[in-house]
């Protein structure tokens, strides 16, 4: 079951006291929740009070100078184990600060002095959960990994390493191919305690990881050689060579081939593991034993190409994140004076100024202060067509500069730039299980060590019960060995999932997690909040009546009266008399008349521009244009009346004008099977039943407080839709966390959006959703695929040995091929377009 799923299963926001639901101070655009208190707003008092306990106290913390540490928290699988740990640690001594959050898996503590923060791990350990450090200064370290074919590979190397004396902490994570360990010993120490488990590592220097693994030609040269052996072994036995020197042959490619999943196998049982090198390797041992030379090396061969191929696999789909790294340059030209120096972007500083000359790459995020361009954004939000750049204008890190010299402030540190959270954001996604994959690997768990009993015992009751042989049954106990490997079925999902969310990166998609991914694929209801979401959010002039006078004159007044005000309505007005090239009058005397409108005075008389209530406390005659006024109020108008005390001159209708893309990802919304397109909007229903119609939206909810759209978004899931709501990720924080799955737009211009939802479309239209539910729905589509193809081999494999119909090498061939064939098929995914 999904965060969302527990959530929406076990919370009723409407027993949370008033008091401790979350509260938005949209103002200043700042959410008082993040993801994890979103999905939260639960249930329970507990819960209700996730506001105040996850909410960290900025003041606070500015005014103290305690020790601060960061902490992955291993075990928590559900809201309330956040808020459990948080209880703990405040009851303990000189703790100032804790933040669980529950989303991200991470803890911030700050204590009055660090030796509290070494006691925490024994803590949190009694609670049940397991504490691991992270950005740590000094001796952390992060390395990539080559050599891992399954997740059992990264448990091994972990065990491993957790023996050394000279380790403290370690995580390796199987999906991305990294690991982060923190030790005190040199990295030459630590690269060679990698290689004795039978993996290579290499450190990732400064924020680049190397998008190019170490070499294998070594590993590639020993299975070649361990191939003619066994070739030349095979080809011997077809003719009159000694059967002596044929089974040495065997036992060469055996040696040679054999030589790197032994060890691996040897540190396996050292750290109590029971995973695929140890099952292969007692395999091959027993078939030496009892003569079978030919069979052990055609497994040894088999599985080391098996294990070859599908790490070259695995890696094709690791670099589709690592190629994100190589976006933004390393270096920047810094203006200094009348100088341009070179710098490391490590280097530059906020507040620098950069230049970035036509066709180069821009180096870190930053607001244009000189000079007008195209850029590229793709890199960052999958638009395909350039952006029009000029001064003011925001730009960020990787993207390309077409044409046009451009002078960029720097607003944000290499660290903090855009693309840098995408890229964290996206390996955190790929760090969280999703439902299917959790439910995997316990299986996979429980199968392996009852296949691997039952290979125990299917070697020696039998024979003692007369059934057969010693040597027939201890084969067959051999084979079941090897099915014991559920490799194809721990990477079914795994593998899908990382190819997906790496796509959907690319693309300007980041999904935060598998259990969302899974979640957007079984979505059937979608609802949207209209203000800048279906619409543009910025009012324009719909239309123009003038009354008594003409069309050039109305405009000319009003742009003469609104000229001055900063109000997104004057403005509207203003622009539109720009684009027709309508000048202004020369007005004197001007007035800002509060909530009612504006006045001034021109050629010695007074005009007027604001609401129906403005032009009835003027007195002025407007009764014969009420039915008019209603009936463009009733359309969804603002309503700009012109005039003086004695006539009306014309009406100005504005309103807020339906993006390009809606209409266009509404009916692709349809096309890939939502049935239910819903609009949530505070406006009047007549406002909401003309945007529902321009755009195609099936249903709508009017006059709604913020409040109202979680109701409206509990309403649809009471009728058994799994919903999906699509906003700004600030105002509509508390819908986006009553979802199913919340879907923020325009994540590469707000933090908040890219903190608060669980999917982020980074560009700031609709185009990318239908986009996102179909490759969602395919990745979905894959998984079950890979998961029953996996258990169908198995259970073939299985019910081939017992009649003797199974041999040694073909068990491995089923294992490993099938394992390949199931990286392949995710792998499918990353060429969706």
């Amino acid at each position: 079951m999904s965060d969302k799923e527990q959530k929406n299963t076990c919370c009723n926001g409407d027993n949370c006291k008033e008091s401790q639901k979350p509260k938005f101070n949209t103002e200043l655009n700042l959410i008082q929740i993040n993801s994890a208190t979103a999905s939260k707003a639960s249930c329970q008092d507990d819960c209700c009070s996730a506001e105040t306990k996850l909410q960290s106290d900025e003041s606070n913390l500015s005014e103290v100078t305690g020790h601060k540490s960061e902490f992955r928290v291993h075990g928590m699988d559900c809201p309330a184990c956040a808020l459990t740990i948080e209880k703990r640690i405040r009851q303990l001594e000189n703790i100032k600060n804790v933040s669980v959050n529950y989303s991200t898996g991470k803890m911030q503590v700050e204590a009055e002095n660090s030796s509290v923060l070494e006691k925490l791990p024994a803590e949190i350990k009694k609670l049940g959960y397991t504490l691991e450090p992270i950005e740590q200064k000094g001796n952390v370290r992060i390395y990539t990994i080559e050599g891992m074919d399954c997740s059992s590979c990264a448990l091994t190397l972990e065990n491993h390493l957790k023996q050394h004396p000279s380790v403290k902490s370690v995580s390796v994570n199987f999906s991305t191919g990294k690991m982060q360990i923190e030790h005190d010993n040199s990295v030459e120490e630590i690269i060679k305690e990698v290689e004795k488990a039978g993996y290579k590592a290499s450190l990732v220097s400064n924020r680049r990881a190397k998008t190019d693994m170490p070499t294998t030609q070594s590993s590639n040269n020993l299975l070649l050689l361990s191939g003619f052996f066994l070739l030349f072994g095979f080809l011997g036995s077809l003719t009159d060579m000694s059967p002596f020197v044929v089974n040495v042959l065997y036992a060469l490619s055996i040696l040679i081939g054999g030589y790197k999943p032994a060890k691996s196998a040897y540190y396996a049982i050292k750290s109590r593991s029971l995973d695929m090198n140890v099952l292969m390797t007692a395999a091959v041992i027993g078939a030496a034993i009892i003569g079978e030379w030919l069979e052990g090396a055609t497994v040894v061969w088999l599985f080391a190409l098996g294990n070859a191929l599908q790490i070259k696999s695995i890696e094709k789909t690791r670099n589709s994140i690592r190629s994100l790294l190589d976006l933004a340059p390393p270096e920047a030209w810094v203006k200094q004076g009348q100088d341009l120096i070179k710098k490391p972007v490590e280097e530059v500083a906020i507040g620098d100024i950069i230049v970035v000359k036509p066709g180069d790459k821009i180096p870190l995020d930053g607001e244009v202060v000189q000079g007008e361009s195209s850029v590229n954004q793709a890199p960052i939000t999958g638009e395909s067509i350039p952006v029009d750049k000029q001064i003011g204008d925001t730009v960020y890190a990787g993207t390309i500069n077409e044409h046009g010299s451009l002078e960029i402030k720097v607003t944000k540190l290499v660290e903090d730039t855009t693309i840098s959270k995408i890229i964290h954001l996206v390996e955190e996604a790929q760090e969280k299980k999703a439902p299917t994959q959790a439910f995997v690997d316990k299986f996979a768990q429980i199968y392996t060590p009852i296949v691997f009993a039952l290979a125990l015992a299917v070697m020696i009751f039998p024979p003692l019960l007369d059934f057969g042989t010693w040597g027939d049954w201890f084969y067959r106990g051999l084979e079941l060995l090897v099915v014991a490997c559920p490799c194809a079925l721990v990477i079914s999902t795994p593998v899908a999932i990382v190819s997906a969310i790496g796509n959907a990166a690319k693309n300007g998609v980041l999904i935060k997690g598998g259990a969302f991914l899974e979640t957007a694929g079984s979505i059937n209801a979608i609802a949207f909040d209209k203000t800048g979401t279906l619409t543009e959010g910025k009012p324009k002039v719909s239309q123009v009546i003038p009354i008594n006078t003409t069309e050039t004159d109305l405009l000319s007044i009003a742009r003469t009266l609104e000229e001055y005000s900063t109000h997104p309505i004057a403005l509207a007005v203003v622009n539109y008399a720009k684009e027709k090239e309508i000048p202004s009058r020369n007005g004197e005397l001007f007035k800002s008349i509060v909530g009612k409108g504006v006045q001034t005075t021109i050629e010695g008389m007074e005009y007027f521009a604001g609401n129906l209530k403005l032009f009835q406390e003027l007195n002025t005659p407007i009764d014969e244009y009420e039915s008019q006024i209603k009936a463009l109020q009733n359309e969804g108008n603002t309503l700009v009346i012109v005039g003086t005390k004695e006539q009306i001159l014309g009406i100005i209708a504005v309103a807020d004008t339906i993006r390009e893309t809606t209409v266009k990802a509404l009916q692709g919304l349809k096309n890939v099977g939502v049935d239910q397109i819903v609009m949530l909007t505070g406006d009047n229903k007549g406002t909401a039943e003309k945007v529902a119609s321009q755009t195609g939206v099936n249903r709508y909810f009017a006059e709604l407080l913020p409040e109202d759209k979680v109701k409206a978004i509990k309403q649809l899931q009471d009728e058994g839709k799994r919903v999906a709501m699509v906003g700004d990720g600030i105002n509509d924080a508390p819908a986006l966390a009553t979802a199913n799955l919340g879907i923020a737009m325009g994540g590469a211009g707000t933090d908040t959006a890219m903190e608060t939802a669980d999917i982020v479309l980074m560009a700031d239209n609709l185009e990318k959703l239908p986009y996102t539910i179909k490759l969602s729905r395919k990745a979905l589509t894959i998984i079950k695929q890979n998961i029953w193809f996996s258990l169908i081999i198995k259970f073939v494999a299985l019910a081939l040995i017992f009649p003797g119909w199974l041999t040694l090498w073909i068990a491995v061939l089923s294992d490993t091929g099938a394992a390949l064939l199931v990286i392949l098929n995710s792998m499918r995914l990353l060429r969706l377009k």
